[in-house]
C-alpha cells in the first residue's frame, strides 16, 4: 500500500459537514461511500475529502482533551495516517465513519497523554513484570460480564448505539456528538436518555463502569 498523502495545508470544513449517512449538497459522496472507495483501490482523492471534512474536528478533539499544542497536528496527520491504512478495516454494521474516525483520534490522545506524563521506565516496574495466572471464577465472571454489555449494546437502535459509543468510546461531549454526526443537539439528548434507560435497566445503576471495563 502507497503510504498515506499528508495534504500541507488543510482546510476545516469539518465543521460544517452534515449527516454522514446522507449525501452532501450538490449529491458530494457520504463519507461511508469515501471510505469505501479508499479502501477499495487507495483513492486519494476521496482520502482528501475525508481528511477535509475531519481534520478540523479531530485537531479540536486532541486539543480538548489535553494534548499538547505542539504535537497537536503531527498527531492528527497521524490519525489520518491510519484511517489511511486500516480503511479496509471499517465496518458500517458495527459503527458510523465518524464513530470509527474518533476512535483512533481517542486512541492517539490517549498515547499522547501517556507519553507527555510518562517518566523514565523502571525496570522494576510491574508492568514489566509477567502476569499472574488468571482466577478460573474471575475469568469465567468477567465472561459473563461482557456478554451481558454485548446483549445490552445489541438491544439499542442504531443511532441510540452510536450515541453511546462515541461517549464511552471516543469521549465525545453530547454537544462534540451532535457535530460528529449531524444530528440536533436535542435530538442527541433523547438518544442518549433512552439508551442509558434501556441499558441501566439490563446492567443495574452502575452500567457506565461496565462500558468502560
Amino acid at each position: 500500500m502507497p503510504d498515506a498523502p499528508r495534504p500541507d495545508t488543510p482546510d476545516d470544513r469539518a465543521g460544517g459537514a452534515g449527516p454522514e449517512g446522507a449525501a452532501a449538497e450538490g449529491g458530494a459522496l457520504t463519507d461511508a461511500e469515501l471510505l469505501a472507495r479508499l479502501a477499495a483501490a487507495d483513492d486519494r482523492a476521496a482520502f482528501a475529502e475525508i481528511f477535509a471534512r475531519y481534520a478540523g474536528r479531530i485537531r479540536a478533539f486532541l486539543l480538548r482533551g489535553g494534548a499538547h499544542p505542539d504535537v497537536v497536528e503531527e498527531a492528527t496527520q497521524d490519525v489520518f495516517v491510519s484511517v489511511w491504512r486500516r480503511a479496509s478495516t471499517y465496518d458500517p454494521a458495527k459503527a458510523g465513519v465518524a464513530t470509527w474516525i474518533y476512535a483512533i483520534a481517542r486512541n492517539r490522545r490517549i498515547d499522547l497523554l501517556r507519553r507527555q506524563a510518562r517518566p523514565a521506565p523502571d525496570p522494576n516496574d510491574p508492568l514489566f513484570q509477567p502476569d499472574p495466572p488468571e482466577d478460573p471464577a474471575r475469568a469465567a465472571a468477567a465472561a459473563d460480564r461482557d456478554a451481558r454489555v454485548r446483549a445490552a449494546l445489541e438491544s439499542l437502535g442504531k443511532e441510540q448505539l452510536e450515541a453511546v459509543r462515541l461517549t464511552f468510546y471516543a469521549g465525545l461531549t453530547q454537544a462534540e456528538i451532535a457535530q460528529a454526526t449531524g444530528a440536533p443537539l436535542g435530538t442527541v439528548k433523547s438518544r442518549l436518555r433512552l439508551a442509558f434507560a434501556r441499558l441501566r435497566e439490563a446492567l443495574g445503576d452502575d452500567f457506565s463502569v461496565e462500558l468502560n471495563e
